[in-house]
């Protein structure tokens, strides 16, 4: 047995050193890896292989997949079978996600899915179609899949599509040991959970109790006797992004989630708040730009164009407005030809700070840190901030054009039109988030266009307005 064992050491080292490590110096996967990876697979499968990528940690895999070719990202999955940890699939986008799993037997994918954490079987399912989804489902045991099925029903970006079902409930009249006895016995349990839950016999919530409780109680207490009543709890239909709000605000690891009745059926952890909380900053994030929240780098250049085209095209008629403030003051541009060249800068100034702060007034209002109980101070607060901002500018941007254009009159004309332009820079800056949110629309979606929209009219009107009174150029 013991050179058995010893053998089978050496071959595992000896497979480890077949393929090249799995990362480079930038923390990505390396290039000779990948070259390891695809040679291996197009020759065909082969134990050194399988021995090596069994192994992986499902975000090695995740990345993996991610690099390799579609055809090569099958014959991987194909190849470690029985094997392939289909938590793997939760890495990738879900462009590459729906193309991998098309292409792999439904039977396969059910198998690999009831080895998973409810949740995440549930995000692997949810982007599929009907037919696919339907396939998938059919060969699922019953219990599981009505399970499943039932996560599947709530609203996207819900607590009840991020929920686990599995979670431990026990009636109020079993003791501490009982409680013990049963974690220790029973093979269905879920892989992390922090507190036991104690339910009635409708599964009502009456309270749960943490685990470093349980372990430290005597056996023969009954379990309702050390319970915490005072439970935060989540609705299953309530959006996840006011979850993640949740277990900030109460510093939580974990929640029950019930559903209108107020019945357990499921518990949200930190780790699947963690990945709320990134997808809701990389969609605001992608609003701010524009950019479609679901699109992905895997996406067809036909569909990314799509979905960037609607924005664009609502930018190019505000650009309209602002070139026909400019048409207005076009005998003024060829009578000074000093003002065409400076009249950007004003327009550019007051858009990057009318952009930082919507940035500001977007996220405070994501957090609750902006709202109708602070709102009028905080406008005053920016307002007086692009005040500051444009005179200290101001000061700088005239000595400068004066220089420029031996023109002292001409560096005054311009230092008052940015201190006009910051100004509306920061009111509007606020504003047009503020009023956006209150009509209960998103606003970082709607505010980055109509700021710009805003800076450049002002802009290029108080600029050009002010040098045609001074110097009479109507």
């Amino acid at each position: 047995m013991r050179r058995r064992a010893m053998r089978e050491e050496a071959e595992a080292v000896d497979v480890a050193t077949l393929l090249p490590p799995i990362r480079d110096a930038d923390d990505a996967i390396s290039e000779a890896f990948l070259a390891a990876v695809e040679a291996g697979l197009a020759e065909g499968p082969s134990d050194e292989l399988r021995a090596r990528l069994r192994d992986l940690h499902e975000a090695d895999m995740g990345d993996l997949l991610e690099a390799l070719p579609a055809e090569a990202r099958v014959r991987l999955v194909e190849t470690l079978g029985a094997d392939f940890d289909f938590t793997a699939l939760t890495e990738l986008d879900e462009t590459d996600r729906v193309g991998l799993l098309s292409h792999l037997p439904p039977l396969m994918v059910a198998e690999g899915i009831r080895t998973l954490e409810s949740d995440d079987a549930v995000y692997i399912l949810e982007d599929l179609d009907a037919d696919d989804k339907a396939a998938i489902l059919a060969h699922i045991p019953a219990p599981e899949r009505v399970a499943l099925q039932r996560s599947l029903d709530y609203p996207e970006e819900s607590a009840g599509r991020r929920m686990q079902t599995d979670f431990i409930a026990v009636p109020p009249f079993w003791t501490v040991g009982r409680v013990l006895d049963y974690v220790q016995q029973t093979d269905d349990l879920p892989e992390t959970f922090y507190e036991v839950f104690v339910v009635d016999p409708a599964y009502h919530l009456m309270g749960a109790v943490p685990l470093d409780r349980l372990l430290r109680t005597k056996r023969s207490v009954l379990v309702t006797a050390v319970k915490t009543e005072r439970v935060q709890v989540v609705k299953a239909s309530e959006d996840q992004e006011e979850v993640a709000r949740t277990f900030e605000r109460y510093n939580l690891v974990s929640a029950p989630v019930v559903d209108d009745a107020g019945r357990l059926v499921g518990v949200m952890t930190i780790d699947d708040v963690v990945d709320v909380i990134q997808e809701e900053a990389d969609e605001d994030l992608r609003a701010l730009a524009g950019v479609g929240s679901d699109e992905e780098l895997s996406d067809t250049v036909a569909y990314t164009a799509k979905s960037r085209l609607p924005w664009l095209v609502v930018n190019l008629g505000t650009a309209f407005l602002a070139a026909s403030i400019i048409d207005l003051f076009a005998v003024s541009i060829e009578k000074m030809v000093a003002l065409a060249v400076l009249m950007p800068i004003v327009a550019s100034m007051g858009g990057n700070a009318g952009n930082q702060t919507m940035t500001v007034a977007v996220r405070a209002l994501a957090t609750r840190d902006l709202g109708s109980h602070n709102a009028r101070r905080i406008v005053l607060r920016e307002v007086l901030v692009g005040l500051a901002n444009g005179l200290a500018l101001a000061c700088l941007l005239g000595l400068i054009a004066a220089l420029w254009f031996g023109n002292w009159q001409l560096g005054g004309v311009i230092a008052c039109a940015l201190v006009i332009n910051m100004l509306a820079a920061g009111l509007f800056g606020i504003l047009i988030p503020l009023t956006v949110h209150y009509f209960r629309q998103d606003p970082a979606v709607a505010s980055g266009v109509f700021v710009t929209t805003v800076t450049d009219t002002v802009g290029f009107f108080a600029f050009l307005g002010l040098a045609s009174l001074w110097f009479h150029l109507g």
